[in-house]
């Protein structure tokens, strides 16, 4: 039981900071980005290229692959984007554009992925050596991943609460007209906290190649957790996202250990549903008037 409760605890939190950056995107953007998966899969080789072909760890090879993600997720929001912004109607109008769009762009980013890398399943050896910790073993990767992504989930609170652009930003998510009444340039802020979700969904990508193997399809399935995480626990709320990550994750281990492996997804489900009916707008969302 510990065991399966720590391993819960430690997928719970790499889920959390996985949905983040998606729950920035669709919560201030309003961008619902079906390619989210896909960005993270792109880390994921990313750190795979750098460790197997330069000897770079991981962690270290964040510095690099996150401001890439930045970057690359904030040209994508002013090429492909911008224009779906300024054309929608209002904000209703916008998600069905943009999940036409990055749909589309999910296709694009895992047929780049397929020609470069194949079809198959890679992973690497980094930290592969067990620790002792309450009795239980655990993987020192997976630990190791786990205080990283504590450590950058910390830092968003931080910045989101403490800054004054953190504040702006939690201004336009609540609301994006008031907020221009206040001087807040929305549509700089909306591109800068989409670019953050793709920088924290590519840390989320590197965290997670370091105990997971993955291949170039396997997008869909971070991108349909993170979504299942970001309603669950409320459009836009972090605090919502981590605990809802950890339902998920301690769920999942719970009763992958107790009962069958083969019903964790079904359990998943089962747990976003119930949710929705005893509160349809998450657990730390506000529904709509």
């Amino acid at each position: 039981m510990t065991n399966a409760i720590l391993a819960g605890l430690m997928l719970g939190g790499m889920y959390a900071l996985t949905a983040m950056g998606l729950t920035l995107q669709y919560g201030v953007a309003r961008i619902m980005n079906l390619s989210y998966g896909e960005f993270l899969i792109a880390a994921a080789f990313a750190s795979y290229w750098l460790f197997t072909g330069w000897a770079l760890s991981p962690f270290l090879g964040l510095a690099f692959v996150v401001p890439l993600a930045f970057v690359a997720s904030f040209i994508v929001y002013r090429v492909l984007l911008t224009p779906l912004v300024n054309r929608a109607r209002n904000r209703d109008a916008l998600e069905v554009d943009s999940i036409l769009a990055t749909f589309g762009l999910t296709f694009i980013i895992q047929g780049a992925m397929l020609s470069m890398f194949g079809g198959a399943y890679h992973s690497y050896s980094f930290l592969a050596f067990p620790v002792e910790l309450l009795g239980t073993t655990i993987a020192a990767n997976r630990l190791a991943a786990l205080a990283v992504a504590v450590l950058l989930g910390a830092m968003l609170y931080l910045a989101l609460t403490k800054t004054r652009i953190g504040t702006a930003i939690r201004a336009v998510a609540v609301d994006p007209s008031a907020a221009q009444l206040v001087a807040i340039d929305v549509p700089r802020i909306s591109a800068l906290t989409f670019a953050l979700g793709g920088a924290l969904v590519a840390a989320a990508g590197v965290l997670v190649s370091t105990f997971l193997t993955f291949n170039a399809s396997s997008g869909v399935v971070f991108t349909m957790k993170a979504l299942i995480i970001v309603v669950m626990g409320g459009v836009g709320n972090i605090l919502g996202c981590l605990i809802a990550g950890l339902a998920l994750g301690l769920s999942e281990s719970l009763v992958a250990t107790l009962v069958d492996p083969g019903l964790t997804l079904a359990v998943n489900f089962a747990l976003f549903l119930a949710v929705l009916l005893i509160k349809p707008a998450g657990l730390f969302g506000r529904a709509a008037r």
